[in-house]
């Protein structure tokens, strides 16, 4: 059994504009280094013992700063972890985006749900594998941290209509095959 933390990244001027990010390798703005700050002390004392990230610089950077606080070094870098590519619809206003596109998988050129879920859960259940009973962090996406959730949740989580907030942390519990939401911490 692995516990990992999974971490949205700080905010970037495109979440505050609120952009579509996917692939694009936007940085962090001075909120969502204050939030990665944040996300640390929130996570300091759990006994963790690995840090991954998605290497999109949002993810990379807040993984160094909860890296550097809580004593945890570099992350290794999982492009599982990375957010969805989204295609023609990166960098549109998330407004635009659901008036073009209502069903969210009719995108030209973006990786589906059902691709983005399989890629994420088979990189959590690597980094459960490599790090066995100790504790680790995992900083990724809001799209892909949602869909992990629904998931492991049958659905239930995020609630109708939130969104998982930049800096928070959801805490994941992997045995095996089996995926469990231990803490929610979603907006």
């Amino acid at each position: 059994m692995t516990i990992i933390a999974l971490v949205r990244h700080g905010e970037t001027e495109w979440n505050r504009e609120g952009r579509v990010q996917g692939h694009s390798d936007i940085p962090l703005n001075d909120t969502g280094r204050v939030q990665a700050h944040a996300a640390a002390e929130a996570l300091r004392g759990g006994e963790y013992a690995r840090l991954f990230s998605s290497p999109l610089l949002r993810a990379k950077e807040t993984a160094e700063i909860i890296g550097r606080t809580i004593g945890l070094g570099e992350p290794t870098m999982r492009d599982g972890l990375r957010e969805r590519r989204y295609g023609v619809a990166e960098g549109m206003f998330a407004t635009e985006y659901w008036e073009r596109f209502p069903g969210g998988d009719d995108v030209p050129d973006a990786e589906t749900n059902e691709e983005v879920l399989a890629r994420a859960l088979a990189t959590l259940r690597g980094i459960a594998d490599e790090s066995g009973d100790d504790p680790a962090i995992a900083v990724a996406h809001g799209g892909v941290i949602g869909r992990v959730l629904r998931h492991a949740s049958d659905g239930r989580l995020p609630r109708s209509g939130e969104r998982i907030g930049n800096g928070s942390q959801q805490i994941l519990e992997i045995s095996g095959s089996e995926l469990r939401v231990l803490g929610y911490n979603g907006s």
